[in-house]
């Protein structure tokens, strides 16, 4: 080998000893191979990580993912050994939903109840004593309405109704776990009379006393339905507390064969009026019936409850008559009468099964037996109708329960 070689060879084998020592030197992770700076990503990681993390601990419910939430009581967040700095709840299309933060800083609610089928996202900051900042965040969605079920109720929160007037809920969804829902709903009264549920069908569900309220007493309905499992998979989403007042006892009592109405008021009789009931080819329901709606003037064509000619067309159609009150569903009313003869009133039975009274076309006339009745008369008051030769009135035809006992209204009850 040449002088010339060796000294290529050496060259070259130093070089590559230098290589194994640079990858050595950087691989082993020596302060002095990386120029003593300790200023790196991974020591800046491994400084943050020894820190201690924040103690408040956050927790939002529903958690996240979640689905079928209550519109009612679901949506919270609160935190221990912390504070609460911040709160946001919006929907997925971004709209913000208000709260209210305690007094504590501890807990956060909505201050409203929430949509059905709708997701919504959480975000909540807290910090602990030491001023350490912990975050959370959470989406969910509420229960659909394909899985949840409503009750429409009367009467009406803070409406006076008569004595007759029971409560009853009428259910979007038919109800397979009757018991479970009954438990979650209470009627009671300040007079202390026992109130008992029936079920009409699958769908509805009254309740009453034994006998009519007592007069100026207040009657409470609490509905706590929020995830009761109505049928498989449906659930209930109300949580509601509704109160009535009870006004004076009124009971009107018709006779359809001397023709005649006596009005009570607390047992004793104010006004007697003379009526003409259903004809002997359409005669009026017997029984205890409830007035349900009140018209000043309303529409009645005998089509919606089947009195049509051979034609087709109706029997009757008074766009008009003045001073009706519903005491059926199937369409039975007291109302006004001005197309008849004044005659016609305590002497014959006339209508197509309603109770007529004396009155005069446009409801304005107060001197009319129509206009005193229906203005003496409150939803809730109770008529009750005898001698007609027709059956007794169904007690679902309307608000309509008092015509069955005692002991079959309770053995409606599931509870």
């Amino acid at each position: 080998m040449t002088n010339s070689k060796r000294r290529k060879g050496l060259a070259a084998a130093s070089a590559l000893l230098g290589g194994v020592l640079v990858l050595s030197a950087c691989s082993g992770g020596s302060d002095k191979a990386s120029g003593g700076n300790n200023d790196t990503s991974q020591a800046k990681a491994d400084e943050a990580a020894a820190k201690k993390s924040s103690e408040a601990d956050i927790k939002i419910t529903p958690k996240d993912g979640s689905d079928n939430a209550s519109i009612n009581n679901s949506a919270a967040v609160t935190v221990s050994k912390g504070t609460l700095t911040g709160v946001t709840m919006t929907t997925e299309s971004g709209t913000a939903v208000a709260g209210t933060l305690s007094a504590d800083k501890t807990s956060w609610k909505p201050n409203a109840q929430l949509e059905r089928s709708t997701t919504y996202k959480v975000a909540a900051v807290a910090k602990d004593s030491g001023g350490r900042v912990a975050h959370e965040n959470a989406s969910f969605t509420t229960v659909a309405p394909a899985n949840s079920f409503i009750g429409t109720y009367t009467p009406d929160d803070g409406t006076t109704v008569g004595v007759g007037m029971p409560v009853s809920i009428n259910f979007d969804k038919a109800i397979a776990n009757k018991a479970a829902v009954q438990k979650g709903i209470t009627v009671s009264s300040s007079s202390g009379q026992q109130v008992v549920g029936h079920w009409f069908g699958a769908n509805r569900l009254d309740f009453r006393p034994e006998n009519y309220w007592k007069e100026n007493s207040t009657v409470t309905l609490k509905l706590a339905l929020d995830g009761v499992e109505g049928a498989s998979g449906v659930y209930g989403v109300q949580q509601k507390t509704v109160t009535f007042h009870i006004g004076r006892n009124q009971v009107s009592y018709v006779d359809a064969k001397t023709k005649q109405m006596k009005v009570t008021q607390d047992g004793k009789t104010i006004k007697t009026i003379p009526i003409s009931a259903g004809s002997p080819e359409h005669t009026t329901y017997n029984g205890v019936m409830v007035m349900s709606e009140k018209y000043k003037q309303t529409r009645m064509n005998g089509t919606t409850v089947g009195f049509t000619d051979n034609d087709g067309k109706a029997e009757y159609d008074i766009k008009d008559v003045p001073h009706a009150i519903r005491l059926t569903n199937s369409g039975t009313f007291l109302h006004g009468n001005y197309w008849g003869a004044k005659s016609i009133f305590g002497s014959v039975n006339t209508s197509h099964g309603c109770v007529g009274l004396s009155d005069t076309k446009g409801a304005n006339d107060t001197g009319t037996a129509g206009y005193w009745m229906y203005s003496h008369s409150i939803v809730g008051d109770v008529v009750v109708i005898s001698n007609t030769g027709d059956k007794t009135v169904q007690p679902d035809n309307g608000l309509n329960g008092w015509n069955l006992s005692w002991a079959d209204w309770k053995a409606g009850s599931a509870v």
